[in-house]
């Protein structure tokens, strides 16, 4: 095959030996099984930002801190070098993700580096071999989908716990190999704490899974992870030992309307008295 012009670099630095074949082209990167060595990965190469189709990416954006006050300025004005910075910064977003995840026992391919655009990182496969396929391209049976769905809702958690929503999981970005499933494509994870949008995506990302696993074993629908990740969270009270059950407290207590409008008339009473003594007081003056 002819190798891919953003790879060359790779193989001339001898990051890469041999780039092998394509594995995959998505909305906003292509991957290629390479040889490093004595050992096969895989190089993500991103696409640049006008050939990504990946939809309301300043949405993901919100939040992502920039140590250098000239990059960031840069970057908001979107200048010739912010522009350049900002695909930087999204590219490196992953490589920080993949880190950062592994270092909470999330199940993630291990990163490599990345490289002017192009990410090394493990190519997961199963015991013979073979790449590794995506959860969407399984079959399971019921007991198999409780037992994943639960370690995916874990890792989801995990996942907050390190501050970061995945904000695009569904089926066809985890792997599946011989010991359970593999969460990837993270280039657009999102600050839990400093994007607005972090709470919607987290709840998305769990209905896409729920919805998926619930195929085979309904159940899990009636489930409400999300509910029960951010409630702990934004108490402060999710840690990595929390145990998640998939239940969350309904409020029964009705709000008492009457009660509310009552306290606000006898605030504007009390304030309208205020109004009228101060103006007595004044008038007394004179």
């Amino acid at each position: 095959m002819k190798t891919p012009k953003r790879l060359i670099p790779l193989l001339e630095d001898g990051l890469i030996d041999e780039v092998l074949r394509p594995l995959m082209s998505g909305k906003e990167a292509s991957v290629y099984v390479v040889r490093c060595g004595d050992d096969v990965r895989c190089a993500k190469v991103y696409k640049d930002a006008e050939k990504r189709s990946f939809k309301k990416a300043a949405l993901y954006q919100e939040g992502r801190k920039v140590r250098n006050s000239r990059r960031a300025r840069a970057m908001e004005k979107g200048s010739r070098f912010g522009r350049k910075e900002t695909e930087e910064t999204w590219q490196n977003a992953e490589v920080d993700a993949l880190y950062r995840l592994a270092a909470t026992g999330v199940r993630v391919p291990e990163p490599y580096g990345c490289f002017d655009g192009v990410l090394l990182m493990e190519l997961v496969t199963d015991d013979e071999g073979r790449v590794a396929p995506r959860l969407n391209d399984v079959g399971m049976s019921a007991e198999q989908a409780r037992e994943d769905h639960l370690m995916v809702m874990e890792y989801v958690k995990r996942m907050l716990c390190a501050g970061l929503v995945h904000g695009d999981l569904s089926e066809f970005n985890v792997l599946v190999d011989d010991y359970g499933p593999v969460i990837i494509d993270l280039p657009q994870a999102v600050d839990a704490a400093a994007n607005n949008n972090a709470r919607a995506m987290l709840e998305r990302d769990v209905d896409n899974m729920t919805r998926y696993y619930a195929q085979y074993a309904e159940e899990l629908m009636e489930t409400r992870y999300a509910a029960e990740m951010w409630h702990l969270f934004e108490a402060g009270d999710l840690t990595l030992e929390t145990e998640l059950t998939g239940l969350v407290e309904e409020d029964t207590h009705s709000a008492d309307v009457d009660s509310v409008m009552a306290e606000i008339q006898q605030i504007l009473r009390d304030e309208e008295k205020r109004r009228e003594r101060l103006k007595a007081g004044m008038e007394g003056e004179d």
